[in-house]
């Protein structure tokens, strides 16, 4: 079992969040929204640029949790609380593990082999960006 850190907390609290706008449909999704634009300040704080990696992955999921206000796009959040639902379970995050294949964050070629073993090795503690990747 691994012990919690701040990382962990903000997903623990944007997930559940996120199931009490998915259950009870009451201001749970604008929470979520407010909480991740402090994680993308916060990180982007730490990491002193919005290439750092955790930065990253909080304007992404920002961005999908704002997609998701739109009514075409609100089944948007099922996936979402999959996925954050994912992170704070067994520590595997799905956005993490995409962000890290954008052309700005690696210095490779594209490669079935890589794509796969990307979305399919095991969970790991910390970032899934490549060793060789920029940031």
């Amino acid at each position: 079992m691994r012990i919690p850190g701040k990382v962990w907390i903000y997903w623990l609290i944007t997930d559940v969040l996120l199931i009490v706008e998915a259950i009870f449909g009451h201001f749970g999704l604008m929470l979520a929204i407010g909480l991740t634009a402090v994680q993308v300040l916060h990180f982007y704080a730490e990491e002193q640029s919005i290439r750092g990696f955790a930065t990253q992955v909080r304007i992404a999921y920002l961005l999908l949790l704002l997609l998701a206000l739109w009514p075409p796009m609100a089944w948007l959040i099922y996936p979402v609380i999959l996925g954050t639902s994912a992170m704070v379970l067994v520590n595997y995050c799905f956005l993490a593990r995409f962000m890290s294949l954008m052309p700005w964050n690696i210095n490779e070629t594209y490669s079935f082999s890589m794509v796969f073993n990307t979305f399919f090795s095991r969970p790991v503690s910390g970032s899934v960006q490549k060793s060789g990747s920029t940031q």
